[in-house]
């Protein structure tokens, strides 16, 4: 088990569902840094560490990906596409956080290498309990080296 503090990036184009996940960093006292980005292409920028994100000062390499799928431009299938087949990246975890119930896109989202789908709960109570839990568990479980 590692305490080491790491950063989840949050990738999430909805102004109300950044303001409850937030809340609920803050509800459940959750001490990993959130970094945000709202769109496929940024999260990619900031994986690489490119464009507005290419200062080494800034946030630390992100230790763990909530992504959501239903974006518009780049969606979260292409976002996870392109994790995957990054040798730097493809073992950093995701877990898609999404609106989302279709079987479809929960098969898809495990078939390109989602470590887990999780269809965002609509009482926040739920929701806030929800990120609690995937926060606990990546707290507890052994991260993989990222390059």
């Amino acid at each position: 088990m590692s305490n080491k503090p790491f950063v989840v990036l949050l990738i999430e184009d909805e102004e109300h569902d950044i303001v409850a996940v937030k809340r609920a960093w803050k509800q459940n006292g959750i001490t990993n840094l959130l970094h945000v980005v709202h769109s496929g292409e940024e999260c990619l920028d900031f994986l690489h560490r490119r464009g507005k994100h290419s200062d080494p000062s800034g946030d630390s390499t992100a230790g763990l990906l909530l992504l959501d799928i239903k974006m518009p431009g780049m969606d979260g299938f292409a976002v996870l596409e392109e994790i995957r087949r990054s040798e730097r990246l493809r073992r950093l975890p995701v877990v898609v956080l999404t609106g989302s119930d279709a079987g479809t896109d929960r098969d898809r989202s495990y078939d390109l290498g989602a470590n887990a789908y999780i269809q965002k709960p609509l009482e926040f109570k739920d929701f806030s309990e929800a990120i609690s839990v995937i926060n606990r568990f990546w707290e507890l479980a052994e991260l993989p080296g990222l390059r």
